[in-house]
């Protein structure tokens, strides 16, 4: 599904992140049971979005975050929204936001709930218990798992750039050859004090990632727009992969640092979010047609970036 957006020069994810206490004050939207019907109220305006932006877009993603909050009504709003999207823009797949991860047979329950009863297409985990407990996830080779490797809020380093050493045998044996390894070495620029290579917890996540957990082909990290040499660092190790890049727009992700950074071989390979400044272009009853705007304008941004560069 991401392949043949990217075909069509589709790079933007719209982020569906529609905080019912922002939501326009449009009859249209609310009509007359304002703080009432809160799953019809986000549902609403999320068709309005999705039918304004679907032709410019790779992916939606859900922060569940923002439906959750809203208790049953929300999950309801979640679920609609998943339904109306497949139904709109059937070959653009929709991303749950929830950052799940815990033990396996908790996992498993995460998977059902996320493809069974809410059928989106892509869910985001975070690596820190490991690809064991991932098992229920990756098992699923027809549905993306997106790590979290390195993300865009400012305190991100506190744990992901700290230091993992190994020596040039386990190294090798993470990347699974010694002239990759090598040649990782010199790209990368790992150094080697004493008693092993330094290289990032994030970067270290990124060689799990595409080194061991990508073997069914469904797996893409995130690195935050907002550290655009660290993305260009871990597009060096993932190759191909697709990257799903948060941060654009309300968090000042740079659009061109990020396309140059971002872009695999092929100049494809990139989801890049923005939430906030399409959803919320407008406060007015024009929001529909002020999130396409603000949809073609970063599409528009993003093309000429992968032209300026050769792609």
């Amino acid at each position: 599904m991401l392949e043949n957006q990217w075909s069509r020069g589709n790079f933007v994810c719209v982020g569906l992140d529609s905080e019912f206490g922002k939501i326009p004050e449009s009859e249209h939207i609310r009509g007359n049971n304002y703080g009432v019907n809160i799953a019809r109220t986000i549902a609403a305006f999320n068709r309005a979005i999705v039918k304004a932006t679907g032709g410019f877009v790779c992916a939606y993603k859900l922060n569940t975050a923002f439906y959750e909050a809203n208790g049953d009504e929300g999950i309801g709003a979640l679920q609609r929204t998943i339904a109306d999207i497949h139904a709109i823009a059937p070959d653009v797949p929709v991303i749950l936001d929830a950052k799940r991860a815990d033990i396996g047979n908790t996992n498993a329950g995460y998977v059902d709930a996320a493809f069974g009863f809410l059928r989106a297409d892509a869910i985001t985990v975070h690596p820190y218990l490991g690809a064991e407990a991932l098992q229920p996830f990756l098992a699923r080779a027809e549905k993306g798992i997106i790590v979290l490797c390195h993300t865009s809020n400012p305190g991100a380093g506190e744990f992901q750039d700290r230091e993992v050493v190994l020596t040039f045998d386990e190294l090798s044996t993470v990347v699974g050859d010694a002239d990759l390894a090598n040649y990782l070495i010199g790209e990368m620029g790992w150094s080697y004090p004493t008693g092993g290579y330094r290289i990032p917890m994030y970067q270290y996540v990124a060689l799990r990632v595409s080194r061991h957990w990508n073997r069914s082909d469904n797996c893409a990290v995130v690195v935050g727009a907002t550290y655009p040499e660290k993305l260009r660092a871990v597009r060096r190790i993932v190759g191909d992969i697709p990257i799903l890049i948060p941060g654009i727009g309300a968090q000042g992700g740079d659009v061109e640092k990020i396309v140059s950074a971002g872009k695999n071989n092929c100049g494809q390979g990139m989801i890049i979010n923005s939430s906030r400044g399409i959803i919320f272009a407008s406060q007015g009853a024009d929001f529909a047609k002020a999130a396409r705007r603000e949809t073609e304008r970063l599409h528009d941004s993003i093309i000429r970036c992968l032209n300026h560069t050769g792609n």
